[in-house]
């Protein structure tokens, strides 16, 4: 197994999941400003991640975790597998993917060509705050230590948009669930080799 990644970008998520599974896999690091050519040569869409399982070519988070979690059941990445289990994982995975991973995107320049200081400052501005509803609503949502209770694949990808807001000062702190989850996966073994290879902490 191959993952084509960018330090610190949403496919950290796939990282740590492949470290929690603990079979061989190799990294590529690759960049997306400007888009690396090893990139888009697996994916022309040019965003990571990108999983190369022997020719079996895969993109976006939410495919690769399943799959990953459907390769390897003995990691037991979907808590107890149950009907009920998976629904809540995929409701998680679903206000991730969608309502919040995207809240990021001016963030990360996507409104820079409004070219006005102040209005980009706004977006920004605005963005923050819908993240910090939706997190809200994940802290009322979510059961403890994980989001499904137990370690389950939607976990890294959590993970990685409260690294994003602890970066952007989007403040999390005083929701006591999310606060304590965010400390569990910093104290976990995989998640801090996975900093450390993608040069975030040293």
């Amino acid at each position: 197994m191959k993952l084509y990644y960018t330090p610190g970008a949403c496919s950290m998520a796939t990282h740590i999941l492949l470290e929690w599974i603990g079979k061989p896999y190799e990294l590529q690091k690759v960049s997306l400003h400007p888009k690396s050519s090893e990139l888009t040569q697996v994916n022309p869409a040019g965003a990571v991640p990108v999983l190369d399982d022997a020719g079996v070519v895969l993109t976006q988070n939410n495919a690769i975790l399943h799959y990953l979690a459907d390769k390897f059941p003995e990691a037991k990445l979907l808590a107890d597998n149950t009907p009920k289990t998976r629904a809540k994982i995929n409701e998680y995975l679903g206000i991730i993917n969608a309502d919040i991973h995207p809240l990021f995107k001016p963030h990360f320049g996507a409104t820079a060509y409004l070219e006005d200081a102040a209005t980009v400052a706004k977006t920004k501005e605005n963005a923050s705050s819908q993240v910090r509803t939706k997190l809200e609503l994940v802290e009322q949502k979510m059961e403890a230590p994980y989001l499904a209770g137990t370690k389950s694949i939607v976990d890294p990808y959590l993970f990685v948009m409260l690294n994003w807001c602890n970066m952007l000062q989007i403040k999390f702190d005083d929701l006591p669930k999310l606060s304590a989850f965010f400390d569990t996966m910093k104290k976990d073994v995989a998640v801090q080799k996975v900093l450390k290879d993608e040069g975030l902490v040293k």
